[in-house]
């Protein structure tokens, strides 16, 4: 067994992983990076967000084409080579998994690709391509990411039965799916089925899509979502999975009739877990809470001093922009440095047609908390780009201090909403007010002038909604 020693040991290579292996090779630090995959880039790259922008993209293009008979412009029936589809998104995928390993040896961080055990506070052996390494380090960073959730009842052993790594893979494109779960990923995977010619139904336990998002916001989807999907089935569960030979056999319990249906394939959208059942971690201090994420101090440091966690392994919420931002942490901390984790925002967006995104505290937080606060909406029927476009179903609004007008929160629902929703947040994180916003001049004609605009319904003064400020 070879044995080597490094400064900073991070294990998983996803968004978290290599950027704090190259925030710390940018430090001066000495990097080792594991993973099981050939080339940094984590279940983001590979399995998620890219491919799945990648499809999304595609089934735009697709939607705009067919919309395109109402400014009259008609385009045939779009014909899908699944083959090239397929081909082109994973070219997506190899190409920046490609460059990012590229990136890692310009930045002389040493990847092992191979899978890692702990054996202590200050090493672990990593069985990989090249044999097996005992690696002693100073620090380690764990970044192992998560894997969709399972609910044993719906996992019988088919092909019929999808993931979202499964769907992804994109094995064709099936007369009907069914998919479970009314979140993001179930939506956006949904959406381009749906698109590519599927026959999809959404079935969600709780009263509204997207729980736990602005109903606001929410409304703008669903409304074109009935247009799209074949059914919507809220309040509604699914009971029984049961293979036959032309397809899933679905039994249904709630708001539902009837209570069977048959789909050719079924995908499983119900959310993820964090990988934090790590070989050997039961020889550290680390400790793993109840719902499975290790826990952290402000630093991302863990229970065991020389190991610290970041990204979908140390909590919510699961995104890979929080990752890689909160990736930079220990690294300073490790040099240091003072640094704690406490963004006032971490936008989330999703990348239906619309796209939903917000940041900040949401009016039904606010609600919950007891929390006084004004809300100023404008609707993107009163902008000139939304209809120049032909998308004027969308709103924007803002949450704000009613007492001197700062933005506390922020949402968005209409096309390219996810474009929009940084500034947002660089108005939550900078203790913008609603005058800040009023008074900076958008360019015309965008849809940045609905978040100036709502600025202005805040002060009952919008150029293009009429609706005085009440006294």
């Amino acid at each position: 067994m070879a044995r080597e020693s490094t400064q900073i040991a991070v294990l998983g290579a996803g968004p978290g992983g290599y950027a704090a292996a190259f925030y710390a090779a940018d430090l001066g630090m000495q990097v080792t990076l594991i993973d099981e995959e050939k080339n940094p880039g984590g279940v983001c790259l590979y399995r998620g967000c890219i491919p799945s922008k990648a499809l999304l993209h595609v089934a735009k293009v697709v939607d705009e084409a067919r919309h395109a008979g109402n400014w009259g412009v008609t385009f045939g029936e779009p014909k899908v080579d699944v083959d090239k589809l397929r081909a082109f998104k994973q070219g997506v995928v190899d190409k920046l998994t490609g460059g990012v390993g590229q990136i890692a040896k310009m930045r002389k961080v040493k990847f092992i690709q191979g899978r890692a055990t702990l054996t202590g506070g200050k090493s672990m052996t990593v069985s990989g391509t090249a044999g097996e390494t005992e690696l002693q380090f100073e620090h380690c960073i764990l970044a192992t990411g998560s894997h969709p959730t399972k609910i044993p009842a719906l996992s019988i052993d088919s092909p019929r039965m999808l993931d979202s790594t499964t769907a992804l893979e994109l094995p064709d494109v099936p007369k009907s799916l069914l998919v479970i779960g009314g979140g993001y990923i179930g939506l956006e995977l949904g959406t381009v089925y749906a698109t590519l010619g599927s026959k999809v139904s959404v079935v969600e336990m709780t009263g509204g899509l997207l729980p736990g998002a602005d109903r606001d916001l929410v409304n703008v989807l669903h409304k074109r979502l009935e247009k799209l999907f074949a059914a919507i089935m809220l309040n509604t569960k699914v009971v029984k999975v049961a293979e036959e030979k032309n397809g899933i056999r679905v039994t249904f319990e709630g708001d539902v009739n009837p209570k069977e249906h048959v789909f050719d394939r079924v995908l499983v959208a119900i959310g993820r877990r964090p990988n934090s059942k790590i070989p050997g971690l039961e020889s550290t201090r680390v400790v793993v809470n109840q719902k499975g994420f290790i826990e952290t101090d402000g630093q991302r440091r863990t229970a065991e001093p020389t190991i610290f966690a970041v990204g979908d392994v140390a909590g919510e919420p699961m995104l890979a922009h929080k990752a890689s931002h909160e990736a930079r942490i220990p690294i300073e901390a490790i040099a240091g440095h003072k640094a704690q984790f406490e963004p006032l925002a971490i936008p989330a967006v999703v990348f239906t047609d619309p796209e939903i995104a917000w940041c900040g505290l949401t009016e039904a937080q606010a609600q919950e908390q007891g929390t006084p606060v004004e809300v100023a909406k404008f609707p993107w029927g009163a902008i000139g780009r939304a209809i120049t476009i032909d998308r004027p179903e969308g709103l924007t609004k803002l949450v704000l201090d009613p007492k001197n007008g700062r933005v506390l929160g922020v949402g968005i629902a209409g096309s390219g909403a996810g474009e929009l929703i940084g500034e947002g947040v660089l108005a939550v994180e900078m203790g913008a007010t609603a005058e800040d916003m009023r008074l900076t001049i958008h360019p015309h004609p965008t849809l940045s002038e609905t978040l100036m605009e709502s600025a202005e319904v805040f002060f009952g003064q919008s150029t293009h909604v009429y609706k005085p400020k009440r006294k």
